[in-house]
């Protein structure tokens, strides 16, 4: 069984799929690993550490895939790359399958077993395997640590002989993996801390962090939370109340970091020109969600804008600006997974295919893409479009670069394929409305070239994934299934219009 890890060709992109550490325990494992010449540069690991490890250092890409089981990646590679690997091989990683049908299609065809850590279930034995969390962490704690470096001001509070220095006010809004980790380490570096989020549980832990919680709390706001722990659409009158209340509160703060995301679709809008103008002079905004167009309205993915002397840090790919630390737990994450596909007893691989963690994750098998939120959107047929999606190949800089990636996070699978034709009427006006979102979770509409969907972000953004609805849950499948199903549309002729919907497949599944 051979395991082969190249280097990532997305610009901008440092992280590495496999660690010396990691390497040490796949081989454990049975495995041998063979790592392409480079490959950890940008997470400052040489290849002399993997060869230590027992790996072996390919000189190029084609000779470490060559006959390759299975391919952990941090991003989707092309098809086209992937030539050589052993039939049905597993390709592993965050491979950003929120529109990117014609991607998906293309790796399909390519005959490989596309496996989306993105999807991995929200469950207790799935926890280690979660990278949507590990990355999201670090990205919080980042997104704090680029707002310190462009504030021009201290932090804490100091009381010298000159004088009191105040601290600094640090407003985060969103209070999910991301958020949470941004709360902690703006408090540590002795900052005074408030939270926003749309879910009454985030309230408690906001306050077990030392940030003091601001929100309209009502009759709509103490119900605003599924069963499953994620956030519910809010009516309009109360995303007024909760604009309103914000915008005052914002134009008292000194930093202010958004961290909202909600899987397949574009970042929610949370702060608007104006409110950024309310801020004085040298304050900052960090926005997490830059790679999905961002939360403020003045954002740029990928850089920063100063507007009315506020600067807004648009960074994509935060996670990866710290790669050495992504790396080792992203390294970890995806050890976690192979090793339940490997027989311990025998060291070969054994997929259960029934195993829920596989049907969660699987994108495509057997030269078809097969997960439910996809299958219906892709068309087979093709031929030559693999060359188009997808960064081209590009030479590795080593520093870090504020170019890349987005996390999409996995969403709760819908029941049945098609909506009944008695229900069709009422489907029109459920499917205007949002079913559940994540409201200020932490992940990302299709991300500009060069950026995958993967981290940031949400990892409060993931629903669990879950083989049927639950009745609950049954308008959203199938409202759900309808966007997928272009056909659905046969029975009202009146109801065409609702065929614009097949494009916005990402946007179905949010929960």
């Amino acid at each position: 069984m051979k395991i082969a890890i190249v280097r990532e060709r997305v610009e901008g992109e440092n992280r590495v799929a496999a660690t010396p550490e990691t390497v040490g325990k796949l081989i454990a494992l049975g495995a041998s690993v063979s790592i392409e010449a480079g490959a950890g540069l940008g997470a400052r690991i040489p290849d002399a550490d993997y060869a230590a490890a027992g790996a072996s250092v390919a000189s190029t890409a084609a000779a470490a895939l060559k006959d390759a089981e299975i391919v952990l990646t941090v991003r989707r590679p092309t098809a086209a790359s992937l030539a050589g690997v052993a039939k049905g091989a597993l390709l592993i990683g965050a491979l950003d399958p929120y529109g990117n049908d014609v991607e998906l299609a293309a790796l399909a065809k390519a005959g490989v077993t596309a496996v989306s850590m993105e999807f991995m279930p929200r469950i207790t034995r799935a926890q280690v395997m979660d990278i949507l969390s590990s990355q999201a962490n670090l990205a919080g704690y980042q997104g704090v640590i680029d707002a310190a470096a462009e504030f021009d001001r201290a932090f804490p509070m100091m009381m010298t002989a000159a004088g009191t220095v105040r601290p600094a006010k640090v407003f985060v809004m969103g209070a999910g993996v991301a958020g949470l980790q941004a709360i902690a380490t703006a408090k540590r570096l002795g900052a005074v801390v408030s939270a926003t989020d749309v879910r009454p549980a985030a309230k408690e832990q906001v306050e077990s962090l030392g940030g003091k919680f601001v929100a309209v709390e009502d009759e709509e706001f103490k119900q605003a939370e599924t069963a499953g722990g994620y956030a519910k659409q809010m009516s309009a009158e109360y995303q007024a109340k909760q604009a309103e209340l914000t915008a005052s509160h914002i134009a008292k703060q000194d930093i202010v970091i958004t961290t909202a995301l909600i899987p397949g679709r574009p970042a929610p809008r949370l702060i608007t020109k104006a409110m950024v103008e309310s801020m004085a002079p040298g304050s900052i905004i960090v926005d997490l969600a830059a790679e999905r167009g961002g939360n403020v309205e003045l954002t740029v993915p990928g850089t920063i804008v100063e507007h009315n002397s506020v600067k807004i840090i648009g960074y994509t790919n935060v996670q990866g600006r710290i790669p050495t630390t992504a790396s080792q737990l992203y390294a970890r994450n995806l050890l976690a997974f192979v090793t339940t596909l490997i027989d311990t007893k025998t060291k070969v691989l054994a997929i259960n295919w029934d195993d829920e963690l596989v049907k969660a994750t699987v994108l495509t098998r057997d030269g078809a893409v097969v997960h439910p939120q996809f299958a219906a959107a892709v068309v087979a047929p093709v031929a030559e479009a693999k060359p188009a999606a997808v960064v081209k190949a590009a030479p590795k800089k080593p520093a870090a670069s504020t170019k890349a990636e987005p996390q999409a996070a996995p969403i709760k699978t819908g029941a049945a394929s098609a909506v009944p034709a008695k229900k069709a009427p009422a489907k029109k006006s459920a499917a205007a409305k949002p079913a559940v979102v994540a409201a200020m979770a932490d992940t990302p509409k299709k991300a500009a070239p060069g950026v995958e969907q993967s981290v940031p972000a949400a990892a409060e953004a993931v629903a669990p994934v879950a083989p049927k609805a639950k009745p609950a849950a049954k308008k959203v499948a199938a409202v759900a299934d309808a966007a997928t199903a272009a056909p659905v549309v046969k029975k009202p002729a009146a109801k065409k219009p609702a065929a614009p919907k097949k494009p916005a497949t990402p946007a179905k599944d949010a929960k």
